[in-house]
């Protein structure tokens, strides 16, 4: 009889130690070190060809090796369609994690319903009925779709061979189990083991396999690290639970770019597709504010307009306060610094607080310019002309820098009714033949003029 062999993993990150230890050397966490089981069966999940009858790879020069295009094909989801590259590709693994209730499981039961292909949609959450209530929530039937609540790998791939689904969904992957592992759903070792099974039947017989994964309390997906290395692409469903718009990011993509944005709006019907992401970025309001600029920013090749809101008070307490929502904290500490050192305006007394509206997260330098001047609005008191728009990076010497796609900018800003666009003297505008009017600065000091003169 074969011997029990048991390894040690952290629970955290997923490092294999020979060990018990206290803290884990790799993520530094204590007592997340468990013992798990391995005892591998012969018989694998997954039947693979003879060996003899595989093909043998061997070493080629790069011009001799022939592309061949990736088959893809679309999901009738543009937003989805958009952050994967063009559609789903054909033997793809795709990863999607995100916090619980935010829709996973809704968005992957709505493309199940919609692409024509037949698609095997495993469930080892939900009950057969809980998945018919969702479904008639949603108001779409498919005959195509047809689901399965198991979560033991040996019945999936059994189901499998007699259903020869085109798209295969589990939800999710914390839940399978292998008979090959003796752990408990959800470990380490059972993640590892489902996933690899998983992938390999999608590279055997092409067929795209979408995971839904559970994340942690850190906000990453939970399981080993090497899960999100085995997959193609990995997908970040973001959101606030109690507001309405959801984000889709992807952090891996081997088939596409990973800085395409999808946006959704959660309704009781399912997820709503927002074609114009601008239309939630910024409020509606009847009189003019002090303290909100628009910007306008890109996620990946499409441009947004997003709106910056400033609060600058006086410090009631010793040391003023910084805060920050959707911006990052120590770059607003470096936009105070410059305005007080070059363009000589006193804001280290007194409190500054910035939001970006809509929970969109920004990283982009050329909002720089629309967070400028929303903090003098607010300092100020005075309104900024709701139909300007900016685009421009601040330098530490108070200059103002150009940014990258400057035309693309212009035109979005133009399409949505805007009449004034604030950028840097110094970008190359290639654009011509437009409506609106463009205010060209170099420094702080003249974009501070023409908005308060």
């Amino acid at each position: 009889m074969a011997k029990t062999k048991t390894t040690f993993f952290c629970q955290n990150c997923g490092t294999q130690h020979a060990q018990w230890v206290g803290q884990c050397n790799t993520c530094k966490q204590w007592n997340t070190i468990v013992e798990e089981v391995l005892q591998k069966e012969e018989k694998r999940s997954w039947k693979t060809t003879d060996n003899t009858q595989r093909r043998v790879s061997k070493p080629l020069r790069v011009e001799e090796i022939q592309l061949n295009p990736e088959e893809r094909f679309g999901t009738k989801n543009k937003e989805l369609d958009t952050v994967l590259g063009g559609g789903l590709v054909k033997g793809a693994v795709v990863l999607l994690g995100g916090e619980p209730g935010i829709g996973k499981s809704t968005l992957l039961l709505q493309i199940a319903l919609q692409i024509p292909q037949k698609v095997l949609y495993v469930s080892g959450e939900e009950s057969q009925s809980q998945i018919k209530m969702r479904a008639e929530r949603l108001d779409m039937k498919n005959s195509n779709c047809l689901i399965l609540t198991e979560t033991k790998t040996q019945q999936i791939f059994k189901n499998i061979e007699e259903v020869q689904p085109d798209v295969l969904v589990i939800d999710s992957i914390q839940t399978l189990h292998t008979n090959s592992i003796e752990a408990s759903p959800g470990s380490i070792s059972q993640i590892r083991e489902t996933s690899a099974e998983l992938i390999k039947f999608a590279k055997e017989t092409a067929t795209p396999v979408l995971l839904i994964g559970h994340i942690n309390k850190e906000g990453h997906i939970a399981g080993p690290k090497i899960l999100e290395h085995m997959v193609d692409v990995v997908l970040q469903f973001e959101g606030d639970r109690n507001h309405t718009y959801r984000i889709l990011r992807s952090q891996k993509n081997r088939f596409g770019s990973t800085a395409e944005l999808g946006i959704y709006e959660m309704l009781s019907t399912g997820l709503r597709e927002v074609s114009n992401p601008s239309e939630i970025l910024i409020s509606k309001k009847d009189a003019d504010l002090s303290g909100t600029a628009i910007a306008s920013t890109l996620e990946g090749v499409r441009p947004l307009m997003i709106e910056i809101q400033a609060l600058v008070s006086t410090a009631v307490y010793g040391t003023p306060q910084r805060s920050t929502t959707g911006y990052n904290l120590k770059r607003l500490n470096m936009i105070l610094a410059v305005l007080e050192k070059r363009a000589g305006f006193k804001l280290g007394a007194k409190d500054v607080f910035l939001n970006i509206t809509g929970g969109i997260q920004v990283d982009d330098p050329a909002i720089d310019l629309a967070v400028v001047a929303a903090i003098l609005s607010s300092n100020q008191d005075l309104a900024i002309n709701p139909n300007v728009c900016f685009a421009a990076e601040v330098g530490l010497a108070g200059e103002i820098r150009p940014v990258s796609k400057i035309d693309q900018r212009i035109i979005e800003a133009e399409k949505l009714g805007y009449k004034t666009f604030v950028a840097s003297k110094y970008n190359k505008i290639t654009l011509k033949n437009h409506n609106i009017k463009l205010v060209l600065v170099g420094k702080i000091e003249e974009a501070f003029a023409t908005l308060f003169a």
